[in-house]
């Protein structure tokens, strides 16, 4: 399984960025996809999951207000649309798949295949 995230780069505090993340390579593998970022100097920390074929997206708290992980099955495409961005949002987002089919946000540490990860940089 081979994941590539895209859609990364600079944007205003308050914009909106839009992140891909396009999976192939033996699909019928995959349970679940996740978001993750990581900014300087601190751990990876999840952002939300969805189950690869139907259900719901779900969330980390923080996270909910502002960030909306959908899925379009057809392109094999999980997506992450960012709103109202804020500079403490600047890191490194990385896409993930796990082989089990999850309820809730699951640590990286359950993920067995990994992106290679986009920037997003939000100026104040």
């Amino acid at each position: 399984v081979q994941l590539q995230a895209s859609g990364g780069g600079l944007v205003q505090a308050g914009g909106s960025l839009r992140l891909s993340c396009a999976v192939s390579g033996g699909t019928f593998r995959i349970g679940t996809v996740g978001w993750f970022r990581q900014a300087p100097g601190k751990e990876r920390e999840p952002i939300a999951t969805i189950p690869w074929r139907g259900g719901i997206g779900h969330y980390v708290d923080s996270m909910k207000a502002r960030f909306t992980i959908s899925r379009d099955n057809a392109k094999n495409t999980v997506y992450l649309q960012m709103d109202s961005l804020k500079p403490e949002d600047t890191a490194v987002y990385y896409c993930a798949a796990d082989p089990r089919r999850r309820v809730g946000v699951a640590p990286s540490s359950s993920y067995e295949y990994w992106g290679q990860g986009t920037l997003v940089t939000v100026s104040s």
